[in-house]
């Protein structure tokens, strides 16, 4: 299978759309690869060409996704004051928000294992970058760049996954609290 054929393109493309539309409406771990066939319309033998498992499925899928989340913090000027909540930041919850049930499946306890490994590294790496590029806050000279940027990642993923899994009253606060809470904890 030639990965720049158009159809091999499309084939892909059909199978993350529908991955995420069952990872929506159930446990990420409950979808199998007969159901995402089923749904998308083609051989389980067309899904095993391209993936060797849903969870693999599943994190390609939400590639986007990560790379949103990696580059909102990257984004993220932050040396700003902690009363001004970074545009980026207040994007990224807004975004985490309007797919919640999605982001609530793949963070939650019965979630995609592999999606977070892939989401906590990714937003490592490109902090890590923005560090490299001049862009980490003063006063963490004593504290290896990359131990700096993964508490980082962990810290914002920690909050988004308990902002869209955790009951009423947290997740029934507003994406702009949200994002201001997180800003407020991270700059102190």
């Amino acid at each position: 299978m030639n990965p720049d054929d158009p159809r091999a393109q499309r084939s892909r493309a059909r199978l993350r759309e529908t991955v995420l539309r069952l990872a929506a409406d159930e446990d990420p771990a409950s979808i199998t690869m007969a159901a995402v066939a089923k749904h998308a319309g083609v051989h389980r033998a067309t899904i095993y060409q391209h993936f060797p498992d849903v969870d693999t499925l599943l994190a390609e899928a939400m590639a986007d996704a990560v790379a949103h989340v990696a580059r909102a913090a990257a984004l993220c000027p932050l040396e700003a004051p902690a009363t001004t909540v970074p545009p980026p930041l207040t994007e990224l919850f807004q975004r985490f928000d309007d797919a919640a049930p999605l982001y609530r499946r793949m963070l939650g306890p019965q979630g995609s294992a592999q999606f977070a490994a892939h989401l906590r590294e990714r937003l490592t790496a490109e902090l890590a970058e923005a560090f490299r590029g001049g862009r980490r806050p003063p006063g963490f000279d004593d504290v290896p760049l990359p131990l700096h940027a993964a508490y980082l990642s962990g810290a914002l993923i920690g909050v988004l996954a308990t902002w869209v899994t955790d009951p009423a009253p947290v997740a029934a606060t507003e994406a702009t609290e949200a994002a201001a809470a997180f800003w407020r904890l991270f700059r102190g």
